[in-house]
């Protein structure tokens, strides 16, 4: 198990009893509900994209002679970015949801340093996950052209992360993404999903769905690294512990949290932080510790 030097523990809520840590948690997640829906609006409208960062031409083609910048010539693509630079982060939202549920996470990511984060929004009329899958897939091929950077972290909330990884494991988006965080997102299928027998989306989130099938299927040599934050009060998914990774060739590390529900999975401040200092965490070739066994380890956040 490669270790990732953060994800240090969540504080587990002062301990009350069984009953009131659920009322606790559900009182959280309507009132989390409640903003969500103020905010909503704001976010159906696809963000904003920043156009490439031309390159500077060298200082003696300037017209003015030395030191001068000149013009940029035209149709010029982004600057091959340091390796030292953060990726470009990718948020993906859950099912009948918008980019509207990151604002707190984009606040904390902004404030440490991460220039780069784009939200993308995916149609609630969407049938299929590989159909998703695909978009997010050329998503990520337009922002790695734009910015100059060959890989990206994305961060999924529920089903965004099932769409996620199915991307990484199934159609080769482990040589594009470096970290895939997944909030609340049903790995091994969700007996909960409102819907089931109508919308085909929320079928295939059901455990013995094809697609939860399919990323049961070996994948070796898979490059990206998974970080996957669950809940013990998430009513979604059932049984809670299917929103873990657990799968024998994936680099994956499961953070257990406690006191909060699925919704409020997106926008906690100590989840926030935690994703933070997961996406800083080094390359698994800069990793300086490993644990011996299983490349699928568990972080309690009690």
């Amino acid at each position: 198990m490669k270790l990732l030097p953060l994800l240090s523990l969540l504080p587990r809520l002062p301990g009350p009893r069984l009953s009131s840590a659920l009322l606790g948690a559900t009182a959280l997640e309507l009132a989390v509900l409640t903003g969500h829906l103020i905010a909503y609006p704001f976010g159906l409208t696809p963000e904003r994209r920043p156009s490439p960062r031309p390159p500077a031409p060298p200082a003696s083609a300037g017209a003015d002679g030395p030191g001068h910048s000149g013009t940029t010539p035209p149709g010029a693509t982004a600057l091959p970015v340091a390796a030292t630079a953060a990726p470009p982060v990718v948020l993906l939202h859950g099912f009948i949801d918008n980019r509207s549920v990151f604002v707190v996470l984009r606040r904390t990511l902004t404030r440490h340093g991460h220039r780069h984060l784009e939200a993308l929004n995916y149609s609630p009329l969407t049938r299929d996950i590989r159909t998703a899958a695909e978009l997010l897939g050329r998503h990520v091929e337009e922002i790695c052209e734009r910015t100059g950077h060959s890989r990206v972290d994305v961060v999924g909330h529920s089903l965004g992360g099932l769409i996620a990884r199915y991307y990484v494991q199934r159609l080769g988006g482990d040589r594009r993404v470096r970290t895939l965080v997944t909030l609340g997102t049903p790995h091994g299928g969700t007996a909960v999903a409102p819907g089931a027998g109508v919308h085909p989306i929320v079928r295939q989130m059901r455990g013995g769905s094809s697609v939860i099938e399919e990323l049961r299927a070996p994948a070796p040599g898979c490059r990206t690294r998974f970080v996957s934050f669950w809940s013990e009060w998430d009513q979604v998914m059932v049984p809670v512990r299917t929103a873990r990774v657990d799968h024998p060739d994936l680099d994956a590390v499961n953070v257990r949290v406690t006191g909060i529900g699925h919704l409020a999975l997106p926008v906690h401040p100590t989840v926030a932080a935690a994703i933070r200092e997961a996406l800083d965490a080094p390359e698994a070739g800069e990793h300086t510790a490993t644990a011996a066994g299983s490349s699928t380890g568990t972080t309690s956040a009690a």
